[in-house]
């Protein structure tokens, strides 16, 4: 059985996922690049003007698909759970050293257009296609 530990070490090592919101009854998936977990949570960054941002506040509910190709089939990790949004000034400095290219958009990490967010209180699950 897979751990905490297995899944923070997978979704660190495979940054890139595919997350689901709602959209009104309508499901919304997209490629995200994700930034890191730890036991606190998932953490990904956004910007306020993406629609994620506002399908979350409105529905925190999501799905992330992490995918690491190994063989034939690769293995996928699935998170579902609740997202929270994070307003946390060490992390807002940390995402800009993590992630300098969020200079090039003229923010700072006291700008209102930064969004963090976690997903918390959820369920992960590990498969392959031979599963």
């Amino acid at each position: 059985m897979k751990t905490i530990q297995d899944c923070i070490q997978f979704t660190n090592e495979n940054p890139v996922c595919h997350l689901a919101t709602v959209e009104g009854d309508q499901p919304r998936v997209r490629i995200l690049g994700f930034w890191f977990a730890d036991e606190t949570g998932f953490y990904f960054q956004t910007g306020s003007v993406k629609e994620i941002s506002h399908q979350l506040e409105k529905n925190p509910k999501v799905e992330a698909c992490f995918y690491k190709q190994e063989g034939a089939a690769g293995t996928m990790l699935r998170i579902t759970g609740k997202t929270e949004f994070v307003n946390d000034k060490a992390l807002k400095e940390r995402v800009f050293e993590d992630r300098p290219f969020l200079k090039s958009f003229g923010w700072t990490p006291e700008s209102p257009e930064l969004i963090i967010f976690r997903i918390i209180h959820g369920e992960a699950y590990f498969w392959t296609m031979e599963d």
